[in-house]
């Protein structure tokens, strides 16, 4: 059976922590026979990453990346190019989450810093692979949002205004770019067991746990379901699917 992504040229933000998303994507993707390209600002943590997936039988390199470099994304996506002939998956998972409440004094900060990383990033991501496969026929570009780009989470109004920004802009882009073959849609992860989550609990922990108590389907969620969610829209299962937004999250959000 031939797998899913075979031929394909993936890259994959945000790769170094584990457990975490971005890893977990792409041991998916690579699983599934795609070539995958995995950055981080942290070049250790994402050469590990890539390591690993090796070791599993994939292929993959580790590229250092910050993703609210200009410069970052022109490298990165050059070298892609250069090396492969083309981009066909773009995964911009990588983000920060800072707790804020509107009221607190580091609210503003806390903004500024989480655009930067969530929104502009993502941005500039999204147009470098929009770029990219323009040349190329098309692709796909996911975007990782969040549940709190769906609906409201007391004391997260800051992370809340990047993540429901990312998926706006998504589906701004995914109009755009519908006639070229060029997918846009976002994924919204729900409560899920990575190192950003638990360190995102721990700063708020009386709102974290209401909120893990209150999931319907009684659990976390793996950084495994947020992968094979990616792997769809990644894949040409989904070539009639953009500006959709696929929420993964337990059924919380359905409440």
């Amino acid at each position: 059976m031939a797998h899913r992504l075979q031929g394909k040229i993936a890259l994959v933000t945000g790769g170094a922590s584990r457990p975490g998303i971005g890893y977990a994507i792409g041991q998916r993707l690579a699983e599934e026979g795609a070539h995958v390209v995995l950055t981080d600002v942290d070049r250790d943590g994402v050469e590990q990453s890539a390591a690993l997936i090796r070791e599993a039988g994939g292929t993959c390199d580790a590229v250092p990346q910050d993703v609210t470099s200009q410069e970052d994304w022109d490298r990165v996506v050059a070298a892609i190019t250069n090396q492969h002939g083309k981009l066909d998956i773009l995964v911009n998972n990588a983000g920060i989450l800072e707790i804020a409440a509107v009221g607190d004094d580091n609210a503003l900060g806390s903004l500024r810093r989480q655009f930067d990383v969530n929104v502009a990033g993502c941005f500039m991501g999204t147009q470098a692979g929009v770029a990219a496969m323009r040349k190329s026929g098309g692709g796909s570009i996911i975007n990782l949002s969040s549940v709190a780009g769906l609906v409201g989470f007391r004391g997260s109004s800051t992370y809340a205004a990047s993540k429901g920004a990312v998926k706006m802009m998504s589906k701004s882009v995914a109009l755009e770019t519908a006639a070229e073959n060029i997918r846009v849609n976002t994924v919204h992860p729900g409560i899920i067991r990575t190192n950003m989550q638990k360190a995102g609990g721990a700063a708020n922990e009386v709102n974290y746990e209401a909120i893990e108590a209150a999931i319907p389907a009684g659990r976390l969620g793996e950084p495994k379901d947020i992968a094979n969610c990616v792997l769809f829209l990644a894949s040409d299962e989904s070539t009639y699917v953009t500006g959709a937004e696929l929420v993964v999250d337990g059924g919380y959000t359905a409440q």
